[in-house]
């Protein structure tokens, strides 16, 4: 009988622990949903903005071609995966500030796809350039 009991109990603890583990952010309505209103150009530098914290939000996002970019790394409190960010093809691999801002210089960017992700490759972002 109590082996019947803890296997039960072992059961709910896993399912409670993959339901909060799957929760999403209720102030996020789609991570895939590409977001315009994460990039800004200033001073003829274009930033795309990307909330880095148990993962990159938005995972997608669109921006101009042929423009000096940066992405704007925003961390609050970040200690997973996230807090190091990996861009193979353009050999970036940086570790982020704990908390604040953190600028990756990207250069100007041709058109295409940038795919990035944290440093175990867990968590996936993209910035789809464009003309």
């Amino acid at each position: 009988m109590k082996g019947i009991i803890s296997s039960v109990l072992v059961a709910l603890v896993l399912i409670g622990g993959a339901i909060i583990l799957t929760k999403k952010d209720p102030t996020v309505k789609s991570g895939d949903v590409p977001s315009a209103q994460n990039v800004e150009v200033v001073d003829g530098l274009q930033i795309i903005n990307i909330r880095a914290k148990g993962g990159y939000q938005p995972r997608k996002s669109i921006a101009k071609a042929d423009l000096p970019t940066v992405i704007r790394f925003d961390s609050k409190g970040t200690f997973d995966c996230s807090a190091s960010v990996r861009i193979p093809s353009l050999n970036i691999s940086q570790s982020l500030n704990f908390s604040g801002l953190t600028d990756v210089d990207l250069g100007k960017p041709k058109m295409g796809v940038l795919k990035g992700s944290c440093s175990m490759g867990m968590y996936p972002f993209e910035i789809v350039f464009q003309s």
